[in-house]
């Protein structure tokens, strides 16, 4: 034991990433079974059991560090002329850091969750001081401005706009003196993003399936939540009347084609989750059987491995640790919605439990590339923020 600890110290840090990864895949495959036979109810005795108030802070520094830091970055910019050639604090001012646009908008989404589960931790008043710069009336006016301008019809839609509504569905439902000015500042981009996916998904003749930003399924989970917590019921028509046409009489989902190389969103498994939410029990356990009768009656997780990502550091290779992330709380959507004596919930629940331990152990913050998102998703795992309030 003791030669094989000093030879990994010396193994280059992306095979010792690697290493470590294959390790504990290997160990969770064996031990998913065994923990299976303790879990009577489906979901883990609890899915917050990593989350405590120091694995709070850990997350809320990887977004304290990105939501005001400009470079690198990675716009999506159309050029109309001259004069919109510019730095991304112009054109975006409240949303012009980690990286990109999405990420800064679940950024800021992360900190006021956090915020709402954990007001008095070390980090509340950075975080707070980090909204009041950004969510500014002035920024906010920018950003409607900017996501209105000519040519910027297809900009962040689905996903970074189903994120701003779920940034203002967290607003709404923390009970702060700060949210009320907020929620007034975010206004106007709130509006121009309904309007965007309101004239967008009428004209949506196919779903779009893939495991990236593009992905219809994710986009219309967000955007049901947040149309129910506004009490927004044209917009929550709109949403479900969306997944129902372009799911209800899908089946055999091929999700051993699962996952591409720079998946962070799984496919068939995110298609679940929506209809979880616009079927009632009885008709989503039925759906379920046609949609995906891979799920084994058996308490394994063989049935979906878990992702490894061959290099942390790229950008997009890093999708596959958010993937894990992702799976977890849309197979803990599934369980949600299904009875409790169903005879898939054994097998739900071991790759719940092998996904959530594999996504959470790649939060680092060691590479910025993952660094500058994955926090948002282990939250948003981790609070169970799909499921409960």
């Amino acid at each position: 034991m003791i030669l094989v600890a000093v030879a990994f110290r010396f193994l280059p840090s992306r095979l010792k990433n690697f290493v470590c990864t294959l390790l504990a895949v290997l160990i969770l495959g064996g031990a998913a079974g065994g923990r299976a036979a303790d879990q009577k109810n489906g979901i883990a005795e609890s899915s917050t059991k990593e989350f405590d108030a120091s694995a709070a802070e850990r997350f809320a520094k990887l977004a304290l560090q990105c939501v005001h830091k400009e470079y690198p970055n990675k716009i999506s910019h159309v050029l109309n002329s001259d004069a919109d050639v510019a730095p991304p604090r112009k054109l975006t001012p409240a949303f012009c850091g980690c990286y990109d646009w999405h990420s800064s908008v679940h950024g800021h989404w992360l900190l006021v969750r956090l915020l709402r589960t954990f007001p008095n931790a070390p980090f509340a008043k950075a975080a707070r001081d980090a909204l009041n710069k950004s969510l500014t009336a002035e920024n906010l006016r920018a950003e409607a401005a900017y996501l209105r301008g000519d040519g910027r019809a297809s900009f962040e839609r689905p996903y970074g706009l189903a994120w701003l509504l779920q940034l203002c569905a967290e607003l709404r439902e923390w009970k702060d003196p700060q949210t009320h000015e907020m929620l007034t500042n975010q206004k106007p981009l709130e509006d121009a993003a309904i309007e965007r996916l309101s004239t967008w998904l009428p004209k949506l003749s196919h779903p779009i399936r893939i495991g990236e930003h593009n992905q219809t399924a994710f986009a219309l989970g967000l955007l049901l939540d947040c149309a129910r917590v506004k009490n927004d019921e044209r917009l929550a028509k709109l949403a479900a009347d969306s997944a129902r046409k372009f799911y209800l009489t899908d089946k055999n989902c091929p999700l051993a084609y699962e996952p591409s190389g720079e998946d962070f969103l799984s496919p068939c498994l995110a298609e679940a989750d929506v209809m979880r939410r616009v079927l009632t029990q009885a008709d989503f356990a039925k759906w379920l059987t046609q949609f995906l009768p891979q799920i084994p009656r058996t308490a394994t997780a063989d049935w979906l491995p878990v992702a490894i990502s061959p290099d942390p550091g790229d950008p997009k290779l890093a999708h596959l640790d958010g993937l894990n992330l992702s799976r977890a709380w849309m197979l803990e959507g599934i369980l949600s919605a299904l009875a409790a004596d169903d005879p898939r919930r054994p097998a739900l629940t071991s790759a719940v439990e092998a996904h959530r331990r594999a996504g959470l152990a790649a939060v680092t913050g060691e590479h910025y590339e993952g660094g500058h998102w994955l926090g948002s998703f282990a939250v948003y795992l981790t609070t169970r923020r799909g499921i409960q309030k």
